[in-house]
């Protein structure tokens, strides 16, 4: 099956989004020395979940005025939210498959799974979810959403977070 990541975007923009981002920077690396039996690990999707009922969606009719805009906010999906409560929101990916099964995109059971099976030490209490597709809010993200993210891991003595890109 092949994935086009550019189906939903304007045409126009199609080329501007296939040409690979040049960082300014290198790119940031920690060694991982805790054993992973008994680590804490966190998910941080991309896939714009949310849980319904309790939190917003992301804003896709802002994203509809101003294409090259993406919703930067952050929303936090505890560890024993259900199938039935999970929402989501997103204009460049089809959302239909993480409505059926949420662990496409944030498989949030099977890491219950392996803290239950003793191969990680826990499932984090909450996890993470975020609207991929960040042109314009890039920088609101760098400044504060992921600084946000960072210090709700450090609280929650979260040892790794594990990228669940959609």
């Amino acid at each position: 099956m092949s994935v086009d990541s550019y189906a939903f975007l304007p045409r126009a923009f199609r080329a501007m989004y296939e040409v690979a981002p040049q960082l300014d920077h290198e790119p940031v690396w920690a060694e991982f020395d805790k054993p992973l039996e008994e680590a804490t690990i966190g998910l941080l999707s991309s896939a714009g979940i949310f849980v319904e009922g309790e939190q917003a969606g992301f804003d896709v009719e802002r994203e509809r005025r101003e294409p090259t805009w993406g919703d930067p906010t952050l929303r936090a999906i505890r560890s024993d939210v259900t199938q039935a409560d999970i929402g989501a929101t997103h204009l460049h990916i089809r959302t239909d498959d993480l409505l059926a099964d949420v662990d496409v995109a944030l498989p949030i059971n099977r890491l219950n799974e392996l803290a239950a099976e003793g191969w990680i030490g826990a499932s984090a209490k909450e996890h993470f979810s975020v609207m991929g597709f960040q042109a314009e809010g890039a920088e609101v993200w760098r400044t504060t959403t992921g600084p946000e993210i960072a210090a709700r891991c450090h609280a929650a003595e979260i040892d790794a977070l594990i990228l669940a890109p959609a």
